[in-house]
């Protein structure tokens, strides 16, 4: 009988040990090299994040694991993003607003439901830019002329529209009264081919990443006239927000991270420490003034609330754009 009495003992001991070997198995994480995957070629902006990541990283030893960073290009980020979801939790990928918008847009079918919400890590900002001896001195004015007439205002766009460039304009627009589909757009290879456009005087204005055109803007080769941003942006204080334009609006282009599905509370809170500590470096703060990015940085919970409330606000462009029923 004494035996027998002992079995049920000996199992929750077992079970206790089980346990607590699993608790003390993710608290080891990482166990091997972690591998981070920016989903396009060499250089660009999902490169740069990586790279900029895997040198703060490791320079400060926040991380003391090797860290890799490894390009998958290909379908606007589909091939890196279905390569990392096949990963354990030592792979982590670099991830944009084309996580949400491929899914909207139809071209595929995973989305940002399908992965770990890591951290939101920075921003780029939209600008409006129109040649320097533009009729249009302001946003408003550009805004009023293309309400009137929105065939007659040619608007450069690149590389494709339902991308941040197109729907921070699509947004601008909607919030003005203006029904973005009959906006007409020009669409050229990428940022360089847009202000080249314009400069050439073969669009009357461009919507584009700020650091495409904010160095022309200090040569007084264009006129910037709105950006994106909640306040006004260091070094071009005279240029207008959206929202001192008139317009109640701020659309970040932002970068973040991610992992694989079901990561581990344990794992998500590594990153948490490792990433928060690593945005208040003075190297990380270099990386954002030398890329004209801004700090964003939001934890794995904030970025989980962001990315939903992300998908509703594209969800709606898109509607909007006319680039789905």
């Amino acid at each position: 009988m004494r035996k027998l009495a002992m079995i049920p003992i000996l199992l929750l001991l077992l079970f206790m040990t089980a346990c607590s070997g699993s608790a003390s198995g993710n608290g080891d994480y990482p166990t091997q090299n972690i591998e981070i995957v920016a989903p396009a070629s060499p250089g660009g902006g999902w490169d740069l994040t990586a790279r900029s990541l895997e040198k703060v990283l490791s320079g400060q030893e926040l991380v003391k694991e090797n860290i890799n960073v490894v390009n998958k290009p290909g379908g606007g980020g589909e091939v890196g993003w279905k390569y990392l979801k096949s990963q354990d939790s030592h792979s982590l990928a670099v991830n944009s607003s084309l996580v949400l918008t491929n899914n909207l847009l139809g071209q595929s079918e995973l989305t940002y439901k399908d992965f770990t919400p890591i951290a939101t890590l920075a921003t780029e900002w939209q600008a409006l830019a129109v040649p320097a001896d533009s009729k249009f001195s302001t946003a408003s004015e550009f805004l009023k002329a293309t309400k009137a007439d929105p065939a007659s205002i040619k608007i450069g766009v690149g590389p494709g529209l339902g991308n941040d460039d197109h729907l921070s304009l699509v947004q601008a627009a909607s919030e003005f009264g203006i029904n973005p589909s009959q906006l007409n757009f020009l669409v050229y290879e990428g940022g360089g081919d847009v202000v080249t456009a314009l400069l050439g005087g073969h669009v009357d204005a461009v919507t584009t990443s700020l650091s495409e055109v904010k160095d022309q803007h200090l040569a007084g080769k264009l006129k910037i006239l709105a950006v994106s941003s909640e306040k006004p942006v260091k070094g071009i204080e005279d240029v207008p927000t959206w929202k001192e334009a008139g317009v109640d609006m701020v659309f970040p282009h932002w970068r973040g991270i991610m992992g694989p599905p079901d990561m581990t509370e344990e794992e998500i809170a590594y990153w948490d420490e490792k990433l928060s500590k690593m945005v208040k470096t003075d190297e990380w703060k270099k990386i954002l003034e030398n890329n004209d990015w801004e700090g964003f940085y939001k934890n794995s919970e904030e970025t989980k609330a962001f990315l939903q409330e992300q998908h509703d606000l594209y969800k709606q462009l898109v509607e909007d754009s006319g680039l789905v029923n």
